[in-house]
C-alpha cells in the first residue's frame, strides 16, 4: 500500500508563504508520520529544512511570478509582467507537466500557497486541490490596472478551479474561490529556552531594550545600521548576514535560528509588513513596529489587522531611511480591540489534510 503523499506548492515570492505553508507540512508530519511531502518551489533548502525537520521530498520549480522586487520594499512592475507573460504562454505544457509527475508519484491532495496554476493541476489530475492564504495574486494585480487586469481575471479563473480555500486573517474577499474555511493564524513555535539563548548570544544583561530587525527573505537595502549607536544601552539583533559590527547588534547567521524563536527575547519587533512575521508576533504576543509599504494591495490589510490586535506603531520608509528613530522610543499604540485573535489556523489547516489523507 502506498504512503498517504501531500503535494505543496508553494508560490515563488519571498519566504513568508515558504515559512507559513511548511509550519503546516510539519504538523501534518507529526499527526500522520507515514505521509509523504512533496515541496514544488524556488525557497532554499535550508529555510524548508528550518520550519519542517521531517524528510520530504524538494521539486525545485516555479509556475508562478509574485512580484518581482530588489528587496522587501522595491517592486519591478515590468519585469514582473514580463515574467507573468512567459508563465501563462507555458501554462498548458507547465500543467501537463505536473500531471504526469502527480500520477507518477500518486500523489492524493494537493495544497498550494499560492500559485494560481495549482488548482487546474489538480483538477486535470482528477484529484483535490486545495489553498490557503489571505490574498490572491489577482487581488494584488488588479489594483496596478493597465495591463495587469487581464492577468487578474485569468488568475480568477484558476482560482475558481480551488476545491477548497482556508482564508488566514488580514484577508482580502478572496471571492473567486467556491469554498472557503476561514482559520486563525499559522505560525511555528520558538524551539529553543530564553535563557540557553541569551546565554548563547552574550546579550546584554540590562538592555532597555531588545529591537529584533527582520525584513523578510529579500531584505531591504541600506538599512541605516549606524542609527543603532544612538541607542548604546538598547539591544538590537539582525539576520542579515551584512550587518556591521557595533556592540549592540547582535548578527545572527545561525540558519538553525529562525525570527520566531528568537522573539521571545524580544521586546519589539521591527518589520516590513509581512504575514507571516506578524502572524508569529502576534501569537506570542511580541509588540511589533512596521514600516509602511507603498503600492501593494495586501499592506493596508496587514496594517489594519496589526492595529486591531497587537501594541504597535507604524513607521514611514522616508523616516527609516532618513535615520528618524526617535519614534523607537515612544510608548506604543495599544491594539483596538481587546478580543484576541484565534491563533490555531495551522492546526486546522493540518488537521483537515489527515482527515483527507489519513481517515
Amino acid at each position: 500500500m502506498s504512503r498517504p503523499t501531500l503535494y505543496i506548492a508553494i508560490t515563488n515570492h519571498g519566504f513568508g508563504h515558504a515559512s507559513r505553508i511548511t509550519t503546516v507540512a510539519a504538523a501534518v508530519q507529526r499527526l500522520c508520520p507515514d505521509v509523504l511531502l512533496i515541496l514544488t518551489t524556488t525557497a532554499p533548502r535550508w529555510l524548508l529544512e528550518s520550519y519542517l525537520p521531517g524528510d520530504f521530498i524538494l521539486r525545485p520549480r516555479a509556475y508562478d511570478v509574485g512580484v518581482v522586487q530588489r528587496d522587501s520594499l522595491t517592486m519591478d512592475q515590468g519585469e514582473t509582467l514580463a515574467q507573468l507573460r512567459r508563465i501563462r504562454d507555458r501554462a498548458p505544457q507547465i500543467i501537463a507537466k505536473e500531471v504526469e509527475y502527480l500520477h507518477t508519484n500518486a500523489v492524493d491532495l494537493v495544497l498550494g500557497d499560492i500559485p494560481p496554476l495549482a488548482a487546474p493541476i489538480a483538477k486535470a489530475a482528477g484529484m483535490p486541490g486545495w489553498m490557503m492564504g489571505n490574498f490572491g495574486w489577482d487581488f494584488i494585480y488588479r489594483a496596478w490596472g493597465g495591463e495587469f487586469v487581464e492577468f487578474a481575471d485569468w488568475i480568477g479563473d484558476c482560482f475558481g478551479q480551488c476545491d477548497r480555500l482556508f482564508r488566514l486573517p488580514f484577508h482580502e474577499p478572496m471571492a473567486a474561490f467556491a469554498e472557503i474555511t476561514d482559520v486563525g493564524l499559522t505560525g511555528d513555535l520558538p524551539r529553543y529556552d530564553r535563557q540557553e539563548l541569551r546565554a548563547k548570544f552574550s546579550l546584554m544583561a540590562e538592555a532597555e531594550q531588545t529591537i529584533l530587525l527582520t525584513f523578510g527573505g529579500l531584505g531591504l537595502e541600506q538599512i541605516p545600521y549606524n542609527k543603532v549607536k544612538d541607542f548604546p544601552h538598547w539591544q538590537f539583533i539582525t539576520f542579515d548576514r551584512h550587518a556591521p559590527d557595533f556592540p549592540n547588534l547582535l548578527r545572527i547567521t545561525d540558519r538553525r535560528y529562525r525570527p520566531v524563536d528568537i522573539m521571545p527575547l524580544c521586546d519589539r519587533v521591527l518589520s516590513k509588513p509581512g504575514f507571516s512575521t506578524f502572524s508569529e508576533a502576534i501569537r506570542l504576543g511580541v509588540p511589533i513596529i512596521s514600516l509602511e509599504r507603498a503600492g501593494f494591495a495586501e499592506t493596508p490589510l496587514l496594517l489594519e489587522g496589526l492595529q486591531t490586535y497587537s501594541h504597535h506603531q507604524i513607521l514611514s520608509p522616508d523616516a527609516f531611511f532618513a535615520g528618524d528613530w526617535e519614534i523607537l522610543a515612544q510608548p506604543l499604540a495599544p491594539p483596538q480591540s481587546s478580543h484576541p485573535l484565534a491563533s490555531n489556523g495551522t492546526e486546522t489547516i493540518a488537521n483537515a489534510i489527515v482527515r483527507q489523507l489519513c481517515p
